[in-house]
């Protein structure tokens, strides 16, 4: 105990540091033309309250109007401990916002003929044995394919350092199917694991190098990347998570090489914007494909869901709203957007289990007052 009165002080501290540097530090993201300023003041009002409210340590934004880059920056500290801030140009895990990458490559390869949809997915993804049922990269695509997600937290909190994706499938390939596919909608990250090998086995080529070939690159993205422990990623944050007296600590280890295709990228908040600008004028996929992604996927049952493919949808006030969110070790990240508006906003922060998806909605709001 008379230890960790010391810490939790010095905790508290560092959190308080961080949101005086919200206050006093010059504004560390490129800012670009096109963003009124009376705007930029409403957005970090209210990220300011976000971050006050919810003890989070560094965040990083960046902002879509008119399908264009507006603005960015960044708040608080990428690394509590030295002090570092927060950039625009800092970069967090994606966790699972990896999955609309991944889907924007199985799309690509639908779009050249190279992967059918709706054949078996073990035409193009062999090491994933023949099921009960068959299943689809379609099904897979939009969660009603009956692979599981996590059993554990052992398999989530997984430091195993796995080379390929084939070799990440070990985890669960040989596990039934739970539900025939199309009956039920259960969201899987591990199905994700299996489209990145139908990725490799219809283009011939790895999963990363054709992601960073084929999305990554034409779309402009610079810091985009598979996630790696050992390498050396430039402006990378440090994570937190909170202790049960709302203290922050450091995250703990976690290897997400096991799951590349669903959770195992990382970006910055600018690269994820330009990765939705991408999506939105052609540089990706055609337009029609897009629509078809961004549309909401039926069971068999005719039941809607709120999800496309690789994408959640929902409908408020009138307006459609498309984006996902990530949520693992070291990170929370989320990217909104109103597609018939061309606004996005991508936000990423370090603390583990924040939701950020209201605060993109209300900084959506300012942008389309």
């Amino acid at each position: 105990m008379k230890r960790t009165r010391p810490i939790r002080a010095r905790a508290r501290a560092l959190a308080a540091a961080a949101l005086l540097l919200l206050s006093f530090a010059a504004p560390s993201g490129a800012q670009q033309p096109g963003l009124p300023a009376e705007k930029i003041r409403q957005i970090e009002q209210l990220i300011t309250s976000a971050m006050a409210r919810q003890s989070i340590a560094g965040l990083s934004v960046a902002v879509v109007t008119d399908n264009q880059l507006r603005w960015s920056n960044g708040y608080g500290f990428a690394d509590l401990e030295n002090f570092v801030p927060a950039k625009s140009a800092t970069v967090y895990r994606l966790g699972s916002l990896s999955k609309p990458v991944t889907a924007a490559a199985v799309m690509q390869l639908a779009e050249q003929g190279k992967l059918d949809l709706d054949a078996p997915v073990q035409k193009y993804c062999p090491a994933f044995p023949q099921k009960q049922w068959t299943v689809t990269a379609r099904q897979i695509l939009g969660h009603l394919s009956g692979i599981r997600h996590y059993k554990s937290d052992e398999e989530f909190n997984s430091t195993r350092y796995y080379p390929s994706v084939v070799e990440g499938l070990a985890l669960f390939k040989d596990d039934p199917l739970l539900f025939e596919p199309g009956t039920k909608y259960l969201y899987s990250t591990f199905g994700y694991s299996v489209l990145g090998c139908a990725v490799e086995g219809a283009s011939g080529e790895r999963f990363g190098d054709y992601v960073a070939a084929h999305v990554i690159k034409p779309g402009g993205m610079d810091h985009m990347r598979v996630d790696s422990i050992p390498d050396l990623i430039p402006n990378r944050a440090q994570g937190y998570r909170r202790a049960p007296d709302g203290t922050l600590r450091n995250s703990p280890l976690a290897d997400n090489s096991y799951k590349v295709p669903g959770g195992g990228f990382v970006s910055t908040a600018e690269d994820l914007a330009k990765f939705y600008v991408a999506m939105q004028t052609g540089k990706l996929l055609k337009r029609e494909t897009v629509e078809q992604m961004w549309t909401r996927q039926h069971l068999r049952d005719g039941k809607e869901t709120e999800y496309g493919l690789g994408w959640g949808i929902v409908t408020a006030n009138g307006l459609r709203y498309v984006g996902h969110s990530g949520a693992q070790q070291r990170i929370s990240t989320t990217l909104q957007s109103v597609p018939e508006r061309g606004v996005a906003v991508a936000i990423m922060v370090n603390v583990e289990d924040i939701r950020l998806a209201p605060l993109a909605n209300q900084i959506i709001d300012v942008l389309l007052k």
